[in-house]
């Protein structure tokens, strides 16, 4: 019973872990310019602005960001299950 206890406290603390340093990457904030394009992005890889010409391009927004919500989501359904790979105890 113990060690069920002292389990959940280790993924209790691993996910405080994992949160933090999520908040961590999502601040993170790189801009580039090419040609007539800016582009905002968190560590995340979530597009915040697209500009072209400097006007707003809301619509790219949303496709770049279904893109990569689309291609993790390919990938997480792929790699479920591969977890136990790395040799991990108790997973």
């Amino acid at each position: 019973m113990f060690d069920q206890l002292s389990k959940a406290k280790d993924l209790f603390e691993l996910k405080r872990k994992a949160d933090a340093m999520k908040k961590e990457v999502e601040a993170i904030s790189v801009s580039v310019d090419y040609k007539n394009y800016r582009i905002k992005m968190r560590g995340d890889q979530r597009v915040e602005s697209i500009e072209e010409n400097g006007e707003s391009r809301d619509d790219l927004v949303e496709l770049f960001n279904k893109a990569v919500k689309d291609s993790q989501k390919k990938v997480s359904k792929r790699m479920r299950g591969r977890i136990g790979d790395f040799g991990l105890p108790g997973l």
